[in-house]
């Protein structure tokens, strides 16, 4: 499936379009490959002036070379192609001094090459946004996926450029109901599957392709040797960190069930302590993020914190391709295929269904604003979705059934048992709220109300009744 058109990201446009307004904007864009960065930009450019530069792994000299070349096409000036100039200043220089009257768009794409080839160049960068840039007619976009290197270089307190930008802009996967946007005539079912597998990153959608069932594409995408997806959480990681090896044996042991800090330091045999500095770095990658029962009312210092895999297509990868490499390298992909087609529901769809329902319960329009939302555990309860509201004194407890048949008066039973034994909630009122793939029992549904919410298929279904 290409892309058929652009989809979501309005917020992040409406910043740019702001940003676009003022004066002179510094405007940073950033995010892990693949997120949909330069198909942003060039969105928001494709009716403006604007000069799109992408640098290169190269040295400085060829760079500079390009920028030039990128310029001369801009501005129709084919004399200046093959001009020798040996320093940033003054081909910025040229840039700015162009039609000084129109407002212009300059666009740095993979911004960490020019500071790699230059540890330097923030600080140059600096020196001409603050001499003559800043002063000019235009907007600056400087956008990178190297996440660790933009933070260091451009968003850090120690940073030349900090305190330069005008704006910030950290680019992340689809939320699923704009990745929905992309597949109109698609079943329920079948967009959380896809969604569990893409997660809504743009470049993993465009690789699907619709025509096929959803084993062929994991088949031919994912299982595949040398095949786009096969070894892409290795090319994640070994662009962004340097021991790899480490980060791969923790999210290894996240994706095998072990989501408290003590146990995953006991199955690696490590201090706890040691994986501070690794947990920071996969959260700011998106691909790792911490959890805590959504009762707490002060998350960053509760101690019930939990890891989980945010990225579903590398949960996917680390649950179903990395232990049955070896049977994928001889292309013997008919036990791993069954593995998946056995497990897949339960071990995988069926989270990222609980994640799409938060979701959906977020837009579903309802008149409380939560303060968070998230699933609530302790020793011996679990409750799938777990939604505040501390002003109105209202707690949201879910239950999520990706399952074939109906939901049924036990299912509701369990969660009003459930909910009687959480003291954190003991003085809000509770609202319960049941969410299924194949609809309610009869006896349920004569239960909607006030005090029952039934999403079916992503759907409030008391919205309809009118609440």
């Amino acid at each position: 499936c290409n892309m058929k058109k652009f989809i979501g990201r309005s917020s992040e446009l409406r910043i740019l379009e702001k940003e676009y307004r003022r004066d002179a904007g510094f405007t940073v864009i950033y995010g892990r490959r693949r997120v949909g960065k330069t198909t942003l930009i060039k969105e928001f450019i494709k009716d403006k002036d604007a000069m799109y530069f992408l640098a290169t792994e190269e040295l400085e000299g060829e760079n500079i070379k390009n920028f030039v070349s990128a310029f001369s096409r801009f501005s129709g000036t084919g004399y200046l192609e093959n001009a020798r100039f040996t320093d940033w200043e003054s081909v910025f220089r040229i840039f700015a001094q162009h039609s000084p009257e129109k407002k212009k768009v300059l666009v740095i794409d993979e911004f960490q090459y020019l500071t790699g080839a230059n540890p330097a160049f923030s600080s140059v960068l600096q020196r001409i946004w603050d001499t003559f840039l800043s002063e000019s007619n235009v907007m600056l976009i400087v956008c990178g996926s190297l996440i660790s290197m933009m933070l260091k270089e451009v968003l850090s307190y120690d940073s030349p450029l900090y305190g330069r930008r005008t704006a910030q802009i950290k680019l992340s996967p689809l939320s699923f109901s704009e990745f929905c946007l992309n597949y109109e005539d698609m079943s329920f079912e079948n967009l959380v599957k896809l969604y569990s597998i893409t997660g809504g990153v743009p470049k993993y959608m465009e690789l699907l392709d619709e025509s096929l069932d959803i084993m062929e594409n994991i088949k031919s995408d994912i299982l595949q040797r040398g095949s786009f997806l096969y070894e892409e959480p290795v090319f994640l990681l070994e662009k962004e960190v340097k021991n790899t090896m480490t980060y791969f044996s923790v999210i290894k042991t996240i994706a095998a069930g072990n989501h408290r800090i003590s146990d995953i330091a006991s199955v690696l045999e490590v201090k706890s302590s040691f994986f501070f500095f690794f947990f920071g770095v996969l959260i700011d990658l998106e691909i790792l993020e911490k959890r805590t029962p959504a009762t707490e009312r002060f998350p960053e210092k509760s101690r019930k914190g939990q890891y989980y895999i945010k990225d579903n297509f590398i949960s996917f990868w680390f649950r179903f391709v990395a232990p049955y490499k070896g049977e994928l390298e001889i292309e013997n992909l008919d036990p791993v295929v069954k593995k998946i087609e056995a497990n897949m529901n339960d071990s995988h769809v069926s989270f990222v269904f609980e994640d799409v329902s938060r979701q959906n319960l977020r837009n579903a329009g309802l008149p409380y604003i939560f303060n968070r939302i998230g699933s609530y555990w302790e020793k011996n309860v679990e409750v799938d979705v777990c939604a505040i509201d501390e002003s109105e004194g209202i707690c949201v407890l879910g239950e999520c059934k990706y399952w074939g048949r109906p939901v049924d008066m036990r299912v509701y039973s369990q969660l009003v048992e459930k909910g009687r034994g959480i003291k954190e909630i003991k003085d809000y009122r509770i609202i319960h709220a049941l969410f299924s793939k194949s609809g309610f029992t009869e006896e349920v549904m004569n239960l909607m109300g006030d005090d029952l919410l039934l999403f079916d298929k992503g759907i409030l279904l008391n919205s309809k009744r009118n609440m």
